[in-house]
């Protein structure tokens, strides 16, 4: 039979030792031992009764124990993890912690724009001024997570760190505004771009979705869907008709805004187009147009060549006939003043000569009256060519006036074609150096300058 007497006094022992949880499984243990105890053991019932009450004061100790050392963890009594901030109100909250705060310093992170902190006392302060939602720099209704700590001086491992949420509202309603960069009016050329920003306003909400749309479609180079983004556009050339009047087209562009509450705000921008030149296309017609020019002027010099040289050899055979002539007209003259017969009948003979050659010079070496205008005409023509391309050379990266000298160049040089259309003109050669040096020689511009005077 068990022996309670010895029993207790194994237990007692246990329950003077400091681990919880073996005094609590003992005390279960004891109980249910004390369950079965007869009142005939009444010295038994007893020392359990004993054991009990020091097992009671034993487990009431050491719970005040348990209770003072978690006490000594470092916490914050009265933390709110969430606060709401109307605008326009002051926000005034006292931290407190389980222990004396000269020694603690208390900080934040990631706290937004007026939000402080007394790193002494831990008083949190705030003053939502409205300017700082109209600038932008804070929102309605957004969730500001603020990283909230506190930290011994003397000891930096009794430290908390933690955070809490602060949310701003108004009552007001103060709507969103959808502002573009420019004016309400935009006047463009075409070949020319346009570029400005979209910006916004905000209010209670700000604006989450941007549309675009356009009155003419137009490709736009990059999308259009929040704010701060930014309109590019190009107009292209031939995009004013004829039909249009005034030679302009308006386009109206229409971009419309919306919060999450599909409160909506819209701005319109009116584009005027006015028409342009399209100067690369009007550039390479003018240098073929150029081109023409000096190819026609290079043959042109070819042709003069050629007929000078045809005239010189002309008039260098009529001058040896007439030469011949005057010669035997001459030697006629004197060979009939002579005492000889013979040569009296000589002299009537020279002369017959002289003017026999006069037809015999006519037939070899005619005298090329159209040939002499031609290579004239050809000479006049030529500097006034080279004259009409240099006054109509263009003036700047971007000449105004370049189709009007264009058009210019094509008349006169049509024009001059047109009268040297009876000229045989010669081909395009190899000494194009040769001809310039020809038509350029000082006895040559001599010959037909006097001949001009």
């Amino acid at each position: 039979m068990l022996d309670y007497s010895k029993l207790v006094l194994v237990l007692l022992p246990v329950y003077l030792r400091r681990d919880f949880l073996l005094k609590q499984q003992v005390f279960q243990l004891t109980m249910s031992i004390f369950a079965t105890i007869s009142m005939k053991k009444i010295g038994t019932f007893f020392l359990l009764l004993l054991a009990l009450q020091q097992l009671k004061a034993q487990e009431t100790k050491d719970t005040i124990i348990i209770s003072n050392i978690a006490d000594t963890l470092l916490r914050i009594r009265n933390l709110n993890p969430y606060f709401t901030v109307h605008v326009d109100s002051s926000l005034n909250y006292k931290l407190e912690i389980n222990k004396d705060q000269k020694n603690f310093y208390w900080f934040l992170k990631n706290s937004p724009l007026g939000l402080r902190i007394n790193k002494d006392n831990g008083l949190l302060t705030f003053k939502a001024d409205k300017s700082y939602f109209l600038s932008g720099k804070l929102k309605y209704d957004a969730e500001y997570k603020v990283q909230l700590g506190v930290q011994n001086l003397n000891n930096p491992k009794e430290r908390i760190d933690t955070s809490f949420t602060i949310v701003f509202f108004n009552t007001e309603i103060i709507p969103s505004k959808i502002r573009p960069s420019v004016s309400n009016t935009v006047h463009v050329d075409e070949g020319d771009s346009i570029r400005f920003q979209l910006s916004c306003e905000n209010g209670n909400f700000p604006i989450e979705i941007l549309n675009f749309e356009s009155s003419i479609p137009i490709k736009t180079t990059s999308p259009i869907t929040k704010c701060g983004d930014e309109f590019a556009w190009s107009a292209p050339y031939d995009f004013v008709k004829d039909s249009d009047s005034g030679k302009v087209k308006i386009v109206k562009l229409l971009f419309t805004g919306s919060d999450k509450f599909r409160n909506r705000d819209s701005a319109i921008v009116r584009l005027v187009v006015h028409e342009a030149i399209n100067y690369p296309l009007k550039k390479q017609e003018y240098d073929k147009v150029v081109t023409d020019y000096k190819r026609y002027i290079q043959i042109l010099k070819y042709t003069f060549r050629t007929l000078d040289k045809k005239i010189r050899k002309t008039k260098n055979s009529r001058i040896a006939f007439d030469m011949t002539a005057s010669s035997s007209a001459l030697a006629g003259t004197v060979l009939s003043t002579s005492a000889s017969d013979q040569q009296k009948n000589l002299g009537r003979i020279f002369p017959a000569v002289g003017v026999t050659l006069v037809p015999v010079k006519e037939a070899v070496s005619p005298n090329k009256v159209n040939d002499q205008n031609s290579v004239s005409l050809v000479r006049t023509s030529i500097r006034r060519l080279e004259y009409i391309l240099q006054e109509n050379a263009l003036i700047g990266e971007k000449d105004p006036d370049i189709i009007q000298k264009t058009t210019k160049l094509k008349t006169d040089l049509k024009q001059i074609q047109l009268q040297l259309i009876d000229v045989p003109l010669e081909e395009l050669q190899d000494d194009a150096q040769d001809a310039d040096k020809y038509f350029n020689n000082p006895k040559v511009n001599k010959k037909y300058r006097n001949k001009k005077n």
